[in-house]
């Protein structure tokens, strides 16, 4: 299944190479909220709350308000999460704060479960050679992205998968670091990282395996297909 995805930054959709890079800028949100409108999943993520830098969430309620979405960015708190989950998202995507001393932060994990339901709670991991990163993928952790899968496993329904080192290049994902996280897990698994054609999304489709993609549809290097008669 693909899976749109709508990065907010200042108030714009962006696009940004290796989380750094600004490649794409669009004021006009709801554009493309209305092109992702038969998507059974579009996935939002506030990249100023999860800097720091304040946050998106008005415009986080209008998105949610029309589409059928999980939201991320800037979940450190239980607080958070309900403020989210009550603005409409699905669900939540939790990301840095499950990792604290260089590993699994399993106590906040388990509070944020406990809080709104382990349902509702995707647990990103991302890497980048080999290992995961948080922060914005500035901090590297001294452990796997599998190691990472197997410890936080009991506290959330998926995972998000985002493999940094091909994000926003266009040039592909790995499909290997993205078989070793779902065959270390019964959760589901959702790709992110440089996917960018329709191949890549059936392959891992017939995996059992989601798939986010941003750059390729905001370049128009992947089509935009109508969902209902294509996923």
């Amino acid at each position: 299944m693909l899976i749109p995805s709508i990065d907010l930054q200042n108030g714009a959709v962006v696009q940004l190479v290796q989380g750094e890079r600004l490649a794409i800028r669009d004021d006009d949100i709801f554009k493309w909220v209305r092109r992702f409108s038969g998507f059974e999943k579009v996935q939002v993520i506030d990249l100023d709350a999860a800097m720091g830098r304040g946050d998106n969430l008005a415009i986080v309620k209008q998105i949610a308000r029309a589409l059928s979405c999980r939201v991320g960015g800037g979940i450190r708190t239980t607080e958070r999460a309900r403020d989210v989950l009550a603005a409409g998202a699905k669900k939540i995507i939790a990301s840095s704060a499950l990792f604290k001393d260089g590993k699994p932060d399993l106590d906040f994990a388990k509070r944020l479960a406990d809080a709104v339901g382990i349902e509702q709670v995707i647990a990103a991991v991302d890497s980048k050679g080999g290992q995961v990163v948080i922060h914005g993928w500035k901090t590297s952790l001294p452990i796997t992205a599998v190691d990472a899968v197997r410890a936080l496993e009991p506290f959330c329904s998926e995972f998000l998968y985002t493999h940094v080192d091909a994000e926003g290049l266009m040039g592909g994902t790995s499909l290997d670091a993205i078989l070793a996280v779902r065959h270390a897990t019964t959760r589901r698994v959702t790709a992110a990282g440089g996917i960018t054609t329709q191949k890549e999304i059936d392959d891992l489709d017939a995996l059992g395996v989601d798939s986010v993609v941003g750059m390729a549809l905001y370049t128009g290097a992947l089509k935009l297909e109508n969902p209902l008669t294509n996923n």
